[in-house]
């Protein structure tokens, strides 16, 4: 496995966690757990910047001009970083709603 693959490796799984630790903050809100639910997606923020840093850091030697071999798997990669992205502000909307049915 190469830089390249590793660095997609790690993106997929930081993201990914995140994103779980997001649907499971939704279901916290539905339980009306909001502490917990609050908790959720700090950790999943948490592991969600793990995720951006290594991709930035493609991004950064790119822009400096080391050239990024583009790969299936990191388009993956990066579709999931957005994916996890997007969880998060769903799930905050949510949080938000189920805070405002009580």
């Amino acid at each position: 496995m190469d830089g390249i693959e590793l660095v997609a490796f790690q993106i997929i799984s930081a993201v990914g966690t995140a994103r779980s630790l997001y649907i499971e903050a939704i279901q916290a809100a539905k339980d009306k757990d909001f502490k917990k639910a609050e908790e959720l997606i700090k950790e999943g923020e948490t592991i969600f910047v793990d995720g951006h840093h290594a991709h930035a850091g493609l991004v950064q030697k790119e822009a400096a001009g080391e050239v990024t071999t583009l790969s299936l798997l990191l388009i993956h990669a990066e579709d999931q970083l957005m994916s996890a992205e997007g969880f998060k502000i769903v799930a905050e909307e949510f949080i938000d709603v189920y805070k405002n049915c009580i």
